[in-house]
């Protein structure tokens, strides 16, 4: 199949799931077109393949006045504009925005003679998507990473039109039944986010902590308010001051590139005089992922809301004893007490008691490193994303194939 993967500001810092979908889609032998709105701030490009990736991507472009009433006059004879306004301001802004964008992906479908479009978001690449379907385009499918709320309006138009949808929880998928009951597509799958647990192995036995020795611990994450690091550098100052010998090192960046959050965070860890036990990495490449997550003892997240988190499971597929908040998708994920421990977020006192006990069991310890790698092994693989995203195009294929042949 001929098919484009469209994603937003395509490679962001935590777009490597993307790319190994990607990846195995084309070793299952189909052609992959790759699409975005537009590249990411400089600083938050951090993989050794984000320059192949961008190379390869072609980008929709911005909002263009021109293109866009150019556009607009296109769905008139759908009838679109009209329904659009009466959507409100935010959805009338939104489809102008979006509307160049969809007029070049139209032309790249009929370019390429793409079979389907699959859009890794439900904010405006799936609108672009949604008018681009309106103008004669290619059908589209979406997937829904987290809370309807954070992907703007228009939400019963993307949906309407989609010819299925994967959810990454089973959390997200009831929400999405309460808030869109008469809007949503048929098949809804739910498909988590994976990780290529061939590469994320280690090498040697997982060993914790030994005794007289610092405890390295590791964090993954952007810098935003809601990945509760602020949180993770008090329990930091707690353990401390309890005696217990920490270091963390966080990996992420903050979404204008460094010059947002991380000022916040870098004053909180000056407050709490950390500046020789806690360091913040930035945006680094998959690799250097992988090296820090081989030297940790524990992986922390202390997320105030997390959908499911591609993070975790790449400590778990390497081993590592991980701990996360009982917040979001998470649960469905780590089995507190049997592939990892689940503390409440925004509690970093409850944190640092965790964190001090579980350091203190390696019995625990163990456990938690070999249970989540055959957790995540069994159930989080990259490549079951991009089987379950060719089987269900397949499945949309015959469905219009019977329709037009009336044998539905």
């Amino acid at each position: 199949m001929r098919i484009g993967y469209l994603v937003p500001q395509f490679p962001g810092q935590t777009h490597i799931f993307f790319w190994r979908e990607i990846l195995a889609l084309e070793a299952m032998g189909h052609d992959v077109h790759v699409l975005s709105t537009r590249k990411p701030p400089q600083g938050l490009i951090a993989h050794d393949w984000s320059n192949e990736a961008m190379a390869r991507t072609t980008y929709l472009g911005r909002m263009n006045p021109g293109l866009a009433l150019g556009g607009l006059a296109r769905l008139l004879p759908r009838g679109l504009p009209l329904w659009m306004f009466k959507e409100g301001f935010s959805f009338s802004r939104d489809a102008m925005i979006a509307t160049p964008a969809a007029e070049a992906l139209l032309a790249h479908c009929r370019t390429h003679a793409l079979d389907h479009i699959h859009v890794h978001s439900c904010g405006r690449a799936a609108l672009v998507a949604a008018l681009a379907r309106k103008m004669g385009g290619a059908p589209y499918s979406l997937t829904l990473h987290g809370p309807l709320s954070d992907y703007g309006a228009g939400q019963a138009f993307k949906w309407r039109g989609a010819s299925f949808a994967t959810i990454i929880t089973q959390k997200l998928l009831g929400e999405m039944q309460q808030a869109l009951p008469g809007d949503l597509p048929d098949r809804l799958p739910i498909r988590p986010m994976g990780v290529d647990t061939d590469v994320l192995r280690r090498a040697s036995k997982y060993t914790p902590p030994e005794h007289g020795r610092p405890v390295q611990l590791f964090s993954c994450a952007r810098l935003n308010v809601v990945k509760g690091h602020q949180d993770l550098m008090s329990a930091m100052r707690q353990l401390l001051d309890q005696g217990v010998d920490v270091r963390l090192e966080i990996a992420g960046e903050d979404d204008a590139g460094g010059t947002g959050y991380r000022s916040e965070l870098e004053a909180h860890l000056k407050k709490l005089r950390l500046q020789d036990h806690v360091k913040l990495l930035g945006a680094i490449d998959a690799g250097a992922v992988k090296q820090k997550l081989n030297d940790a003892h524990l992986f922390v997240l202390a997320s105030w809301h997390e959908p499911l988190g591609v993070a975790y499971m790449e400590a778990m597929s390497m081993g590592v004893p991980v701990i996360g908040t009982n917040a979001g998708g998470v649960a469905e994920l780590i089995s507190d007490g049997h592939t990892g421990k689940l503390v409440e977020p925004k509690k970093p006192a409850e944190l640092a008691r965790s964190i001090r006990e579980l350091i203190g069991d390696t019995d625990a310890m163990m456990r938690f490193s070999q249970a989540g790698r055959a957790h995540v092994e069994a159930h989080y693989r990259a490549s079951l994303g991009a089987e379950t995203l060719v089987q269900e195009i397949a499945i949309a294929q015959e469905r219009v194939q019977n329709s037009e042949t009336g044998t539905d």
